[in-house]
């Protein structure tokens, strides 16, 4: 890292308050914030969205654009359910692969073009695999987005069972908690490789999750419903 990198990721971490990725929510309810990535997708994203209205729950759906072009319905049933639309790109590439520029200028027309699909507008913004340099982090930024990361994960990109992927979710989640889950599973026709697909039953692990953070007295809520009660908590996080 230059120095002149290093100072300004000084600058960032002197100021958090207004600078960095959102990774909780300061409140006094007993909420936690439910999130998915890597969608919408047929296969996944319906049985998410029943599970989450049987749950009286909301969530924010962080979507692949080229996913929403093929599938705009399932944009449609999300924000029918009540739920929030936010964007993980245009595909799942590492934005740190690309120059500053770049990075703006992908995600500024990805974001136009989701606002344009769904008719809603798009505040947040979650990196594909959660890597962010502080030129990709200002990118995004000027893009006029907030970038969301997480607490704990569902483990439903890993290929374990169900109880565990509730048993750690549960476990590291609390009041205020931002969980990563996913509604489906970035691949080749998302400009990525990531072997393949674990068998998970997205729809049945989302109605385990809700209800094993109803035994701890705790509601899935979206960023921005829970934000309404709350105050971002924020953190300056990049990855070389």
């Amino acid at each position: 890292m230059t120095k002149a990198r290093q100072a300004l990721l000084a600058r960032l971490t002197g100021s958090l308050p207004v600078h960095g990725s959102i990774v909780g929510v300061a409140t006094d309810e007993r909420t936690v914030v439910i999130t998915y990535g890597d969608g919408p997708s047929p296969d996944g994203t319906p049985g998410v969205l029943d599970a989450l209205a049987d749950a009286g729950a909301t969530a924010t759906f962080f979507v692949l654009v080229g996913r929403a072009r093929k599938h705009p319905e399932l944009l449609e049933r999300i924000v029918a359910g009540g739920h929030e639309l936010a964007l993980h790109g245009d595909d799942h590439v590492r934005l740190t692969d690309f120059s500053e520029e770049a990075a703006y200028r992908r995600t500024l027309a990805a974001k136009q073009e989701l606002e344009q699909l769904s008719g809603q507008p798009i505040e947040w913004f979650r990196p594909p695999y959660g890597a962010q340099s502080i030129e990709t982090w200002q990118a995004v930024k000027r893009a006029g987005l907030q970038t969301v990361l997480w607490t704990a994960t569902a483990w439903d990109v890993k290929d374990v069972g169900e109880h565990e992927r509730v048993a750690h979710a549960v476990r590291h989640c609390h009041q205020g908690s931002i969980l990563l889950a996913h509604d489906g599973f970035a691949g080749p026709a998302d400009g990525v490789d990531d072997g393949p697909e674990p068998e998970v039953d997205r729809g049945a692990l989302a109605a385990e999750l809700l209800s094993g953070f109803a035994r701890e007295g705790l509601v899935g809520r979206s960023l921005g419903e829970a934000l309404r009660a709350g105050k971002a908590v924020r953190r300056a996080r990049f990855t070389e």
